[in-house]
C-alpha cells in the first residue's frame, strides 16, 4: 500500500514535469519563431528605428536562448522524474513480490498435516 502510494506520486510528479517540459518547448519554438521573423525584417525608416529593431531583435534572442535553457533544465528534471516513477515501480513490485511469497509460505504451513501424538510405548497389559 504504501509502495503504491509512492509510486503515485512519483507519477503525479513525472507528469507535472513532462508537463512543464512541453509548455517549456512550446514557448521556445514560438521565440524563435517570432526571432526569425523579425530577423527577416529589413528597410527600417531611419536610424532610430533600426536602432531599436536590433534592440528588439537582441531581446527575443535572449529571450529565446534563456526558455532553451530553461527547457533543457525541465527536460533533465522530466528524466530524473521519469527515473524515480520507475524505480518506485521497481520497488512496488519487489514488495508486491516478498508478500506473495510470504503468503505462499503460509498456506504451505497451514497445508502440512498436523503432528500426531506418539504411539504409547508398552504394552496393552500395563
Amino acid at each position: 500500500m504504501v509502495r503504491a502510494v509512492a509510486k503515485q506520486a512519483a507519477a503525479a510528479q513525472a507528469a507535472a514535469a513532462e508537463g512543464t517540459l512541453a509548455q517549456l518547448l512550446a514557448l521556445a519554438e514560438r521565440t524563435g519563431r517570432l526571432a526569425a521573423d523579425y530577423a527577416a525584417r529589413s528597410a527600417p525608416a531611419d536610424g532610430d528605428a533600426l536602432r531599436r529593431l536590433a534592440g528588439f531583435r537582441a531581446g527575443l534572442a535572449g529571450v529565446e536562448q534563456a526558455t532553451r535553457a530553461d527547457a533543457d533544465r525541465a527536460r533533465t528534471v522530466a528524466d530524473a522524474r521519469l527515473h524515480d516513477l520507475s524505480q518506485a515501480e521497481r520497488r512496488r513490485q519487489a514488495a508486491a513480490d516478498r508478500a506473495e511469497a510470504l503468503r505462499r509460505a503460509i498456506a504451505a504451513v497451514g497445508a502440512q498435516p498436523p503432528l500426531t501424538a506418539r504411539k504409547p510405548l508398552g504394552t496393552d497389559l500395563d
